[in-house]
């Protein structure tokens, strides 16, 4: 059985071929981390794995690829660039890599909370062409962190925001409970936090979960953070709610295009703080995802 990492950066290819063991099924590395989605046919050369990191692979590019049946999603958010169901019906498994990030994701949610309380990217921005911005900040200590979704991400989100003095509270579609989180419901969470950090999986439920309606019942003056996925918020509403004053600031490191383009509505309003979807890259997060992809191969190859 073949292989083919797909989409493969300098970093990332690095450590799957470290991490490669004798025995293992032969999967290559195709280092170039911005393929077209058009190219899956030809790189993967009838091979029936294909290792991607964030490219798409459209159904009617997918259909092309003869002998691939498996496709290892280097993260949780398949859906963002590909369709499980209708692969599913040519055959193929789309297998995801859970809780390999999910104290990375968490210290970047958490960055992007302290930078949009601090106005520092604007600062920053500013200062470097002549302006000296002074800005009133959020003092973060003994305010209301609502968290949208509670899984391994949000879990550390919740320690690590309690241990700065913080009170944290948590909506969940399902029960659960958390030492020192008050789990309430959704409207209870909208009106009363201070700042809200999303953390749900996208699919067709959640997918403009966070409408119109519901950023306008959020507490005005709201810091919203984004790590998750740029599709479960409604993107324009959330821009007409940045520049109404009504959300204060907007911490994001994902969009509903990737990458952003450069004149995108996003990249002009001065009260969001912006990163390219790059919370879970970190060394140590890197080698988790990477050991959980061999396994993946390693599994499928055992049949």
């Amino acid at each position: 059985m073949r292989g083919v990492f797909v989409d493969a950066n300098d970093s990332l290819a690095e450590i799957f071929e470290r991490q490669r063991k004798p025995g293992d099924p032969d999967v290559k590395v195709h280092l170039d981390p911005n393929i077209k989605a058009e190219q899956w046919p030809s790189i993967l050369d009838g091979a029936e794995i294909g290792v991607v990191d964030h490219t798409a692979l459209p159904t009617d590019v997918a259909k092309k690829c003869a002998g691939l049946k498996h496709i290892v999603f280097l993260g949780t958010g398949a859906r963002s660039y590909m369709n499980p169901e209708e692969l599913a019906g040519l055959g193929m498994s789309v297998h995801l890599i859970k809780g390999y990030g999910d104290t990375a994701v968490a210290e970047s949610a958490i960055a992007l909370m302290w930078a949009s309380a601090r106005v520092l990217a604007q600062m920053d921005r500013e200062m470097r062409v002549g302006n000296w911005l002074r800005e009133d900040a959020m003092q973060l200590t003994g305010k209301t962190l609502g968290l949208i979704g509670f899984g391994g991400i949000a879990a550390e989100v919740a320690r690590i925001a309690t241990g700065s003095g913080m009170k944290v509270i948590a909506w969940n579609r399902t029960p659960k409970t958390f030492p020192g989180v008050e789990f309430v419901s959704l409207d209870t969470l909208l009106a009363d936090s201070h700042v809200i950090s999303i953390h749900l999986l996208l699919n067709d439920e959640t997918r403009g979960f966070l409408s119109r309606n519901k950023i306008a019942a959020m507490r005005k003056g709201v810091i919203l953070i984004n790590t998750a996925r740029g599709a479960i918020v409604d993107e324009q509403a959330m821009i007409d709610a940045l520049k109404s004053g009504h959300i204060r600031h907007a911490g994001l490191d994902v969009y509903n295009i990737e990458p952003m383009p450069k004149d995108h509505q996003l990249t002009r309003i001065p009260n969001v703080t912006l990163s390219a979807h790059s919370a879970f890259r970190t060394p140590e997060a890197s080698e988790n995802l990477i050991h959980a992809a061999w396994e993946h191969c390693r599994r499928i190859a055992k049949g």
